[in-house]
């Protein structure tokens, strides 16, 4: 089980993927890391079509839902918040962007899409009986997520003034480090938006890297990093076959 806060509001909680073949995602990402998938949930009109909740050791992981338009989709970083309203009124003071929602998921919770004050995508979820992962930080699971920004001045402003996220750059680390309560939730990195397109990127505890990222190929899939170390990992970066793409990472 993680030992960073998932559970609190303000941490991230949640990943999916919204893919325009779910069926096959389903398949490649249960080959890839173990998964197997409850029945679908069906969405309300306007968050998607059918949803397949992910589990691994009959723990819940992630998400795969399906696309509408193909091209479009991707994996998603959800932070939890207590009040969905409360929260959408901070993005927009902050210079953030409502984009898609709230809405409703069953009894499970509400949800909402929002850009930040970078235009970087994040999603909101208030939780109602399904409140975060129930597996993070263990092979095959959800490890961290990462924003990448043109700019980390005004990201670093934005993410403090809606989840009084405080941004630690003091470190050697080519990334910096959210923390919430002095605990890590996220990091974070510039980049110049060409080579990396600002995003979130969501990352995997994997095992074996060099072996993860034999079989993504196997699947069909395409290693867009070739494994390299950085102190204490192996890391990759992958993409599905049609074209969502995940970081991975091993402890060496």
């Amino acid at each position: 089980m993680t030992e960073r806060d998932i559970s609190s509001a303000g941490a991230p909680c949640w990943v999916d993927l919204f893919h325009p073949d779910a069926a096959a995602a389903r398949g490649f990402y249960g080959e890839l890391f173990g998964w197997c998938f409850d029945d679908p949930l069906s969405l309300p009109s306007g968050a998607g079509d059918a949803y397949f909740p992910a589990r691994l050791e009959g723990r819940l992981v992630a998400g795969i839902g399906q696309a509408r338009v193909d091209g479009l989709g991707g994996w998603r970083t959800y932070v939890r918040v207590a009040d969905l309203e409360d929260t959408l009124a901070r993005v927009e003071s902050a210079g953030g962007v409502r984009r898609s929602g709230p809405f409703a998921v069953a009894h499970h919770g509400r949800m909402a899409g929002v850009a930040d004050a970078t235009g970087v995508a994040l999603w909101l979820w208030e939780a109602g009986s399904r409140s975060h992962v129930e597996l993070a930080d263990e092979p095959g699971s959800w490890a961290m997520s990462a924003l990448h920004t043109t700019d980390l001045t005004r990201a670093e402003e934005f993410y403090g003034a809606v989840f009084d996220w405080v941004l630690d750059a003091s470190t050697d680390d080519p990334f910096a480090y959210w923390r919430l309560d002095e605990q890590v939730v996220a990091v974070a990195a510039a980049t110049d938006g060409a080579a990396v397109p600002p995003h979130w990127s969501v990352n995997f505890a994997v095992q074996d890297v060099d072996a993860l990222a034999e079989r993504a190929e196997r699947l069909g899939g395409r290693v867009l990093l070739e494994p390299f170390d950085t102190p204490g990992f192996r890391n990759t970066l992958l993409g599905d076959p049609q074209g969502g793409v995940i970081a991975a990472s091993g402890k060496e």
